[in-house]
This record gives C-alpha cells, sequence and structure tokens, in this order.
C-alpha cells in the first residue's frame, strides 16, 4: 500500500511538471566578484529545471577566473562608453585596493556604492535596452538585493520579482523579526550568546547600521529623481519588502537559529556541483606530500589583485613552516620578482576550488571568508583559518569560529610566526575537523537539494500567482503599529487618566468628609 501510494504521489509529481509551462524569468547582474558567479549560478539553475531564462548583465564589471562555460541562457549585455567606462575603472581599481589591503572603513563603502549609483543612472537612461525588457513581457525578475539599481529597474517595468541575499540575513534584518537579544546585528562581530554589554553594543549597533544604510540609499537619489516622476518617486528600503520571496545563500550548517517570515527560504550551498576530477599536475603536488596532504589557499577574485608585497611575504614563509603541500589561488604575474616561493607552495592564477576541497587529502583551507568559499568548506566538512578583509567576511567568520569550525586572524596583525602556528592548531585540533563534519550533517541532510528548494519555491509562487499569502502584513503597517507604540501610549494614556481620576475622587471624598467633620464640630 506505502509502496502504491509513493507512486502515486511521483506520478502526479511527474504531471504537474508536465503541465507546468515554462516562464520567462529575468535575471539581473551588475554587480561582478561572488555577486557574479552567484547570479550565474542561479540562472542556470532555473534555466535547467525549464524555464526561459534572459540575464542582464553589465560588461564591464569584475568577472572571475572560474568563468569558463559559456551560458546556456540568453544575455543582455551593455557597457558604458569607452571614455566613462575607464575613468569608473579607474576609481573602483581604488577603492578595491582600500579594501583588500585592510583599511575597510563606512566611508569606502560609501564611495563604491556611489559609483553603483552612477552606473545605475546610466542603465536608466538606455532606452534600448529598457523597452527591450519592457516588451519580453517576463513573468517574474529575481535580482541580487545588494544591487540597489535592479530594484529601480524591476519598479520601472512594474514586474513581480524575487530577492536573492548573497550574504547572511543579517544584512537585512528590517525585513525579519529581529530580536535583539540573541540575534546578532550585521557590524556587531557578535554572536547569538549574548552578555549584558555584547546586547548593549548590539542595540546601539542596530541604530548606528540603520542609518548608514539609509545613507548607502541614499547614493540613489540622483538616479530616482532623474529617471521617476515627482510624487511617484521609489524609497529603496520600501521596494525591498514588495519582494514574493527571499532566497538567502546561507542556512543553519553556518547562521544562527533565528525566526523566519514564511517568505524567506535558506538555499546555502546552492553553488555545489558535482565533484570533477583534479588536474593531473596538482594530483601529482599532492601526491608529494604523502599523508601530510594539503592546504588550500584562495583569497578571492578581488583580494587576489590588491594583495600588498608584506602580505605575501608573510603568508609565504608561514606556508614554509608547513609540512603539508600549499595550492595557492594567486596570479603569478602580481607575485614579488624578490620573494622567493617556498618549496612546498604551488601558484596558480586558478585553482578548481570545489573539487579541491572535495579531494580526501585536504586538511585546511585557508579563506577570506567570502560567503561562498565558507559555504563550499562546509559542504565538504574542511576546516578553515579566515583572513577576512571587508564587506560580510568577519561576520562569516564570527560564525565560523561560534561553530568551531575554524579560527580567523586579522589582517593587521598576520605574522608569519603566529599564522603558521595557528594553521598547525587548526590541522592537528580533532575539534576543528569533527565540527567542520558536523556542519556538513546538517547541510547534506535536507530532504531537498539547495537547487530543488529554489526551483520549487520559484515555481510554487509562479503558480499561485505570486507570494501574498506569504507575505506578513507587518510590511504594510507604519513603525508605530509594527511596534504597539500606539497601544502603549493609549493604554498609557489611559492608566495615567484612571489614576488622575482616582486621585481627584478621592482628594474630593477627603474634602467632603473633612467639611462633614467641621460641621458636626460646629
Amino acid at each position: 500500500m506505502a509502496v502504491h501510494r509513493s507512486w502515486l504521489l511521483v506520478s502526479f509529481f511527474l504531471l504537474e511538471l508536465l503541465l507546468l509551462e515554462a516562464a520567462k524569468i529575468l535575471t539581473i547582474s551588475t554587480l561582478g566578484g561572488s555577486h557574479y558567479i552567484v547570479m550565474s549560478r542561479v540562472s542556470q539553475v532555473l534555466h535547467d529545471s525549464g524555464h526561459n531564462v534572459t540575464k542582464l548583465l553589465h560588461e564591464t564589471v569584475h568577472i572571475p577566473d572560474s568563468r569558463k562555460e559559456k551560458p546556456s541562457y540568453h544575455v543582455i549585455n551593455w557597457h558604458l562608453p569607452e571614455d566613462q567606462q575607464k575613468k569608473l575603472d579607474n576609481r573602483m581599481c581604488l577603492i578595491e585596493e582600500e579594501l583588500s589591503n585592510g583599511r575597510f572603513e563606512y566611508h569606502t563603502l560609501v564611495k563604491m556604492y556611489g559609483l553603483y549609483g552612477e552606473l545605475c543612472s546610466h542603465l536608466l537612461s538606455r532606452k534600448d535596452i529598457m523597452e527591450l525588457l519592457q516588451n519580453e513581457n517576463f513573468d517574474l525578475v529575481l535580482l541580487d538585493s545588494l544591487d540597489y539599481c535592479s530594484l529601480l529597474i524591476v519598479e520601472k517595468l512594474g514586474k513581480r520579482f524575487v530577492s536573492f541575499l548573497p550574504l547572511q540575513f543579517s544584512f537585512m534584518d528590517f525585513v525579519l523579526p529581529n530580536p535583539l537579544s540573541y540575534v546578532p546585528v550585521y557590524g556587531s562581530c557578535l554572536t547569538d550568546q549574548m552578555d549584558f554589554w555584547g546586547r548593549v553594543k548590539n542595540f546601539l549597533t542596530f541604530f548606528d547600521f540603520s542609518m548608514k544604510q539609509r545613507e548607502i540609499h541614499s547614493q540613489y537619489d540622483s538616479a530616482i529623481q532623474e529617471h521617476f516622476a515627482e510624487g511617484s518617486r521609489p524609497v529603496l528600503s520600501d521596494l525591498l519588502l514588495k519582494a514574493e520571496l527571499w532566497f538567502v545563500n546561507s542556512d543553519f550548517a553556518l547562521e544562527f537559529a533565528r525566526p523566519l517570515f514564511p517568505n524567506t527560504v535558506y538555499v546555502g550551498g546552492l553553488l555545489d556541483k558535482p565533484v570533477q576530477p583534479i588536474p593531473q599536475d596538482l594530483e601529482n603536488f599532492i601526491s608529494q606530500f604523502g599523508d601530510s596532504g594539503f592546504v588550500l589557499v584562495a583569497l578571492g577574485s578581488i583580494v587576489t589583485m590588491h594583495q600588498t608585497k608584506e602580505v605575501l611575504k608573510e603568508m609565504n614563509s608561514a606556508f614554509g613552516h608547513l609540512p603539508q603541500g600549499v595550492l595557492w589561488t594567486c596570479k603569478d604575474s602580481l607575485w614579488p620578482k624578490d620573494v622567493r616561493l617556498a618549496p612546498n607552495v604551488k601558484i596558480m592564477d586558478w585553482l578548481p576550488q570545489t573539487d579541491l576541497l572535495a579531494h580526501p587529502s585536504i586538511r585546511l583551507f585557508v579563506t577570506h571568508g567570502g560567503l561562498n568559499s565558507v559555504n563550499e568548506a562546509i559542504q565538504h566538512g574542511v576546516p578553515m583559518v579566515g583572513i577576512p578583509f571587508f564587506a560580510d567576511q568577519p561576520e562569516n567568520m564570527v560564525r565560523v569560529e561560534a561553530k568551531k569550525i575554524g579560527v580567523s586572524i586579522q589582517i593587521q596583525k598576520l605574522k608569519a610566526e603566529t599564522f603558521a602556528l595557528t594553521m598547525k592548531e587548526v590541522i592537528e585540533g580533532k575539534r576543528y575537523k569533527s565540527a567542520a563534519m558536523a556542519s556538513k550533517i546538517i547541510r547534506q541532510s535536507h530532504p531537498l537539494t539547495p537547487a530543488q528548494r529554489l526551483v520549487g519555491w520559484i515555481d510554487h509562487i509562479l503558480e499561485t500567482g505570486g507570494a501574498a499569502h506569504l507575505r506578513p502584513y507587518v510590511f504594510q503597517q507604519p513603525w508605530h503599529e509594527q511596534y504597539l507604540q500606539d497601544v502603549f501610549l493609549f493604554l498609557l494614556g489611559l492608566t495615567l487618566g484612571t489614576l488622575w481620576l482616582c486621585v481627584k475622587v478621592l482628594g474630593a471624598v477627603a474634602r467632603y468628609l473633612s467639611g462633614a467633620r467641621k460641621v458636626k464640630q460646629t
């Protein structure tokens, strides 16, 4: 009977797939680096599931060297005029250098979004592209929630959209229940287990971060004023609340447990692909070190381009103290000519990171702490040493340390001796490997893969005409209703009014009794 019921369910599922028409879906990618990688993967997953996918791509964004396959879905490229692009590239290069050299400050982030705001204004002025997108009549748009220009594009098109957050959800806490007593705010570098002073810090960070977000959003004010009529100009934070669904590039193998709304779906591990054999030259290098195994080093595409000579020297010296071989993603053209490479180190412009993380001889992953890299390490149960540089990387490493999967080192304090000791501690300490394997089990024991969750929920909202049934009414309430300020003021007024009335009545009674007493005495 159970077998018959299972076959019946499978039959209904297959029939539903056959009856479900392919939807026209637009994905937007105007940011480079890891954002490009994630949105490309999302686009490919949706295309492979049978949907007609079109991706809007800024042609000159920084695209990592890992791009090898030509996408099978349709891509609309756009770019700035050559003279404007050169100016933008020069300004972006300076900002990236500030970030990767450990000089990350808030004003640097504002400058970066200022550039994105200018880029957005140019894109919105491209009538040929905007008319093409309008004429395509897409059923749904899927966008990167940190790519604020995509929100303005969707508003122009008047289409429903799904938001993909490539970072942890603390960056968008205003769209989730956010109990500050145990949910760390982005930038606080706290865990969910806070003492009194931790809760004070988290509370103050909440207001600080809220103000910073407003300033970042304001970098798009010029684009909004230029391309939207007065009286219908959108507010970016309000546009984010219109998302049908939120996909988050993480899960509870890394994240702290917290309350979620029904339209929030974790898809951590989405970038994971079937493991392929590594090239023979890499296999030959690894085999030289026998049971000692090897260490994989990958600090992200942006950091790799802008690492200082001092950092490279300290890292190279530390690797030379390890018995393991070291495979390091580092461009040979950027390596200082006067620095001799350690004999156990091999540098390459590009390495098959996923395949190496799955290799049985890997002992450690040295990473910048980017969420995609952390997710891949968790997927294969590899302990980490993190060297976070900017953005969400320090926050990701806080979670890695809290889960006992690895440790973090500040770039400003990176010295060869302490770095080598830290790597040896993680490699030799069984607790790190054990915790990494425990996180791997949490990630992989989910009944559906991240790709299946992504496609399944997209199909759900396409079939049901949207996700209004999943979005809480709180998004339509003003803040004073959300936090019951009107109820509090009413009850406070009622209480004070009752107390005032009681005092007045008691005073009147007291005066009456006093007067009656005087009459009797006379």
